[in-house]
């Protein structure tokens, strides 16, 4: 069964960056939609940014431009996020899909349910 662990979370100050990592183990991500998604305290688990399998790219209106998704490798996804800011502090988790089509659609890479796999989750704190 596949597994996704998160690395590279950490506090830093606004303005500041840091770049996120999920590494699938007993699988692959190329044939599939990863995902990653946050939770801050207090609030609902939100979409912030995929990566489909033919390498397309989908963000949420509030990072597009300071957070970029890539797949650096078959089994690994990753965040760069820029810029951050205090509104980005929160727990991020990745998150995979079943076996998927070439190319997917927004409305199913950012709908939490068609996602089957996430991991543990890694803190990211940005202090004002």
């Amino acid at each position: 069964q596949v597994q996704l662990v998160e690395s590279g979370g950490g506090s830093v100050p606004a303005g500041g960056s840091l770049r996120l990592s999920c590494a699938a183990s007993g699988g692959t991500l190329s044939d599939r939609v990863t995902g990653w998604f946050r939770q801050a305290p207090g609030k609902g688990r939100e979409f912030v940014a995929a990566i489909e399998r033919s390498g397309g790219t989908y963000y949420a209106d509030s990072v597009k431009g300071r957070f970029t998704i890539s797949r650096d490798y078959a089994n690994t996804v990753s965040l760069q996020m820029n810029s951050l800011k205090a509104d980005d502090t929160a727990v991020y988790y990745c998150a995979k899909t079943r076996r998927t089509a070439f190319y997917a659609t927004r409305d199913y890479v950012t709908a939490q349910n068609m996602y089957d796999t996430w991991g543990q989750g890694t803190q990211v704190t940005v202090s004002s």
